[in-house]
């Protein structure tokens, strides 16, 4: 098993760079100074991932009177915002591909810095869990080094070598298919005795509503035409695992309870937003 979460692990580096280098080989300067140039879309889109979807997730897990383990668990996927897979979704449903994946660094590195404050609140409010605190610097290393850095450099070969950028464009989308059906498939292989093991309590069922709320308040609270305003659903609906998994090595002890309701409610997750990607999808034309 250990090294099966080697592999794993070893591939979603390799998704998660592939995925932000062929998004930024398919930017330009101005697309990217129209999304952050956009005061309304950035403001809503911060209020929406680190206001309204942590508040969901502490309803929902209130709502079904969900045990303190997968509590603890949907309201770190919650407040965690800037999901490597938000930039994949939004090439999944041939969206916005360049404003979705410069908003899903932006959240990612914003989420490092609240994510810590946010968990606190919210299982403080909720009397469940313990103080989390987490190294800040080194969240925002990890989301730099996988995300923004893949990105900038594909940004700057469009910019400066478009040919290239062109030819290298299809075969990084190629990597980066493969490599998302690996990890979905791995993430089935390696959890599927925590999942199981949650179908009597409403976690799954949690984290699934969870995902098609965001998708639908990041979709509603954002502007644009609707191929962003549906991007932006898909990145509020995907929450990012690194920082939870963190919390809980570091607050909760790696308690297998917490780990096995994490999986569950990403898995569960992306159960709902992938549909909606697809069916936005079939009916676009490809960009």
């Amino acid at each position: 098993m250990d090294t099966l979460h080697m592999v794993l692990n070893a591939v979603t580096v390799i998704f998660i760079a592939a995925t932000m280098f062929a998004a930024g080989l398919g930017a330009t300067v101005p697309a990217l100074r129209g999304v952050f140039t956009d005061v309304p879309l950035l403001l809503l889109a911060l209020i929406t991932n680190m206001v309204v979807i942590p508040l969901l997730g502490w309803g929902l897990g209130a709502l079904f009177h969900l045990p303190s383990a997968s509590f603890i668990a949907l309201v770190l996927v919650a407040s965690s915002p800037g999901g490597p897979f938000g930039a994949k979704l939004a090439m999944v449903q041939k969206g916005d591909v360049v404003g979705g994946a410069a908003m899903q660094v932006l959240l990612a590195s914003v989420g490092s810095l609240t994510f810590g404050p946010t968990v606190n609140g919210i299982l403080t409010a909720a009397d469940v869990g313990t103080n989390v605190s987490l190294d800040v610097g080194a969240l925002v290393g990890t989301v730099a080094f996988l995300q923004l850095v893949p990105f900038a450099i594909g940004l700057l070969m469009r910019h400066y070598a478009t040919d290239v950028a062109r030819s290298w464009h299809a075969p990084a989308t190629a990597v980066s298919n493969v490599t998302f059906l690996v990890v979905l498939a791995g993430m089935l292989l390696g959890n599927w005795r925590d999942v199981v093991a949650l179908l009597g309590s409403l976690a799954l069922l949690a984290g699934f509503l969870l995902a098609v709320a965001a998708f639908a308040a990041g979709t509603l609270l954002a502007t644009g035409p609707p191929t962003r305003r549906t991007t932006m659903g898909g990145v509020a609906a995907v929450r990012n695992a690194g920082p939870a998994l963190a919390a809980i090595g570091i607050a909760f002890g790696d308690q297998p309870a917490i780990l096995g309701a994490l999986a569950g409610v990403l898995l569960s997750g992306l159960a709902a937003a992938l549909p909606i990607a697809t069916v936005l999808s079939g009916r676009r034309s490809a960009p």
